[in-house]
């Protein structure tokens, strides 16, 4: 009589081991705005001072920080607070917690070369095509109304990124969801400061 054969379950593997990494890369649809904050309120950087480099002090980047903002924020608009509706905050956290973006300082390219700052002559830089943005916030502080003038850079495009976004499994978004809020949040919300009006993409490419 043959013995019986044990058959042996294959363990789960851990939910939060399982993920899905993705390259992404994002082209930009019209120029983007940079307002790098000095570390406190009373540093004044000047226009060039307020865009993101590299280590070499002269290759534009942009933090991933932006992007997870986009993907996340709760104080200021993100994708899931303008597209999610209700429990949009559990799909905010989510993003937050489950989805990573690398590099932390990712280059700033325009047709597949790194977008390299010189600098600013007469409000222009040559080598970038960057250039100085001029406006007038209106702040309210009691009954009255303060001008704040605000001098920002801007990069036109074409402008673009490529990073990794990494995505653990989880209850709440996968890689569907993160692509859709990409995809909607680059249009309505964008990157970088003053965003809808300045900073919006497509996502050109998700392998």
């Amino acid at each position: 009589m043959e013995k019986a054969q044990t058959v042996l379950e294959t363990p789960k593997t851990d939910t939060l081991m399982e993920i899905t990494e993705k390259k992404c890369v994002l082209r930009g649809l019209n120029p983007i705005m940079f307002d790098r904050y000095g570390g406190d309120n009373k540093t004044k950087l000047d226009p060039a001072q307020k865009m993101y480099y590299l280590e070499d002090g002269k290759t534009l980047c942009i933090p991933s920080g932006n992007v997870h903002s986009l993907l996340s924020a709760e104080l200021t608009n993100s994708a899931p607070k303008m597209f999610e509706g209700k429990g949009w905050q559990n799909i905010a956290k989510a993003c937050l917690s489950y989805v990573s973006i690398t590099p932390t300082m990712i280059p700033i390219t325009r047709n597949g070369a790194p977008i390299v700052f010189g600098r600013f002559d007469d409000g222009k830089d040559a080598l970038s095509g960057a250039f100085v943005h001029h406006a007038v916030a209106r702040m309210k502080k009691g009954n009255l109304v303060i001008p704040n003038p605000k001098t920002r850079p801007v990069l036109p495009p074409p402008w673009g990124i490529e990073f990794t976004v990494t995505i653990y499994r989880n209850e709440n978004v996968d890689e569907q969801k993160v692509l859709r809020l990409l995809r909607l949040g680059g249009l309505a919300i964008g990157l970088g400061t003053w965003r809808g009006v300045f900073g919006k993409f497509e996502v050109s490419n998700w392998e």
